[in-house]
């Protein structure tokens, strides 16, 4: 005997347009809303530098106010509709204008770029957190027969989930490269708006000053796109004003803000706001880098340059007749071509990266040493390491052990590497904990230090298997070093002298701290 069951399933009801739009409005709310925290840090980053610490305190302070913004929520309990377009506009002109408006405060005292950085990020974190629990309202109240609270939330956070996806992979990839972080804000900055556009035409009838709300919109999307139209000008007026001098090329790239500026007394790159050279003086610096390794080496045939895209080092390494290959590692693809394209920035390093001898590997160090480990160890007379200073933990990890035995490894059993190493005289247990650090690995060392006006004393560090030995002939047409001032270079005044210094490693990282205690007594 067939038993028949009841059928008790309430039919599904049809999905209706408005609720897709809404739905479709979560994927754009939360890219919009982690673009505008990843822009924040990454405009710390590049202000304030340490971009670990940058990140992660503006990270922890945005989601401290987006849980702010969420509380706030439950006090919002009419007109829901009408709050949540208000909240639209005001995230897509803070949000959309906020790059713009940090880059053109970047004259300001630290303290008070810090006060309107994290101001804006708590206000904007804010105004996000109000947005998914009024979403969720709404369609609960519009969509009730068709949602139970479970599934309610998994629509929405699967939504909001897949919009934080597509941007944390498009922003460094895609947006920053191609549009920079001005025009990026102001374009996310119009998506937002474009969500309460679309909520204003969804819900025209539950609002009861429609005219109101279309000029807000208006209104917001002309500011948005005024600051689209004059992204470029914008930035070069901050800029202008931040450095002083003409801006020759400025570019934001995956890794970092490259600016080239020109006036009559010569030409300087920045990265991230600090300078790296300065066309007067940089020969002192980089002479001082390469010859005294090169030199005493007698007659190196493979040379290594780690960093140093400029190719300011390969143009010092190329003055010896010995030399048959050289190979640059650079993480920034844009440095390379910059400087191997640009007519006055291919005359500064006497067109070093298109010579035939170079062989130019656009990656990570750390990653590219380890990698070749096997392959070619002991391959290299000499490595020349110029990278900037370990300003944050990214780059800090160039200064351990771990990077340091990579070095060794593929050093030549007679060869020499040598480290940039920071200022000896205002970074003194800085300079003494990358000396440490190195012979830590089982080399010795050999500390010297040189003047350069633009950075003032400035320390370098020699590594080897051998003892050091001062040479005996330099190539000709140098213009800062002599065998006789060698000698000098290697002796420390009491100021500058060793002092005790803890090994940094990737586990500790305490050069970055101490390094930024130190400089940061500077700019105090």
């Amino acid at each position: 005997m067939a038993v028949s069951t009841p059928d008790t399933e309430t039919p599904t009801a049809p999905i209706r347009p408005a609720e897709v739009a809404l739905l479709a409005s979560v994927f754009v709310v939360a890219a919009c809303g982690l673009l505008y925290e990843l822009a924040a840090g990454a405009l710390a980053s590049y202000l304030l530098g340490d971009s670990i610490l940058q990140f992660s305190t503006i990270i922890g302070s945005y989601l401290f106010a987006m849980g702010i913004g969420s509380y706030l929520s439950r006090f919002f309990d009419r007109q829901l509709v009408a709050h949540f377009l208000r909240i639209e506009l005001l995230v897509g002109l803070i949000g959309g204008l906020m790059p713009a408006a940090l880059f053109s405060l970047q004259t300001l005292p630290t303290s008070s770029f810090r006060f309107v950085l994290y101001s804006l990020v708590l206000l904007i974190g804010t105004l996000v957190g109000l947005e998914i629990p009024l979403v969720m309202r709404i369609l609960k109240r519009h969509f009730s027969e068709r949602y139970a609270l479970k599934d309610l939330v998994s629509q929405v956070l699967t939504f909001d989930y897949l919009g934080a996806l597509a941007v944390a992979i498009a922003f460094p990839l895609l947006l920053v490269p191609q549009l920079g972080l001005v025009r990026t804000g102001a374009v996310f900055g119009l998506l937002n708006v474009g969500v309460a556009a679309w909520a204003m035409w969804l819900f025209r009838g539950e609002l009861r000053r429609l005219s109101a709300h279309v000029i807000a919109c208006l209104a917001v999307v002309a500011a948005l796109l005024a600051a689209l139209a004059s992204a470029d000008r914008i930035s070069t007026w901050a800029e202008d004003r931040f450095y002083g001098d003409r801006i020759l090329y400025s570019e934001t790239s995956a890794y970092q803000r490259v600016v080239v500026t020109a006036s009559r007394v010569g030409v300087r790159l920045f990265l991230n706001g600090n300078l790296q050279f300065h066309s007067r003086d940089e020969y002192r610096y980089h002479e001082a880098l390469v010859h005294p390794a090169m030199a005493a080496h007698g007659a190196p045939k493979r040379v290594l340059v780690l960093g140093g895209g400029d190719g300011m080092a390969v143009r010092e390494v190329l003055k010896y007749a010995s030399v048959e290959e050289v190979t640059l590692v650079e993480l920034d693809p844009h440095m390379t071509k910059l400087f191997a394209e640009q007519p006055m920035l291919r005359q500064l390093n006497a067109d070093a990266l298109r010579s035939p001898k170079l062989r130019i590997v656009n990656g990570d160090a750390f990653a590219w040493l380890e990698q070749n480990r096997e392959t070619r160890p002991g391959s290299f007379d000499v490595i020349v390491v110029d990278f900037p200073d370990p300003t944050n933990f990214s780059i800090g990890k160039l200064y351990t052990t771990s990077f340091y035995s990579l070095i060794d490894a593929h050093l030549a059993a007679s060869g020499y590497a040598v480290m940039q190493t920071t200022s000896p005289l205002i970074a003194r247990k800085s300079y003494w904990t990358v000396a440490t650090t190195i012979e830590a690995t089982g080399l010795q060392t050999t500390p010297y230090h040189a003047h350069v006006p633009s950075f003032g004393e400035w320390g370098f560090i020699l590594a080897s298997r051998r003892p050091f030995r001062l040479p005996t002939q330099l190539p000709p047409g140098l213009r800062f070093l002599t065998l006789a001032g060698l000698p000098a270079m290697l002796q420390f005044p009491p100021d500058m002298a060793r002092v005790p210094a803890e090994v940094n490693r990737l586990s500790n990282q305490v050069l970055v701290q101490t390094f930024e205690q130190e400089w940061g007594r500077v700019h105090e």
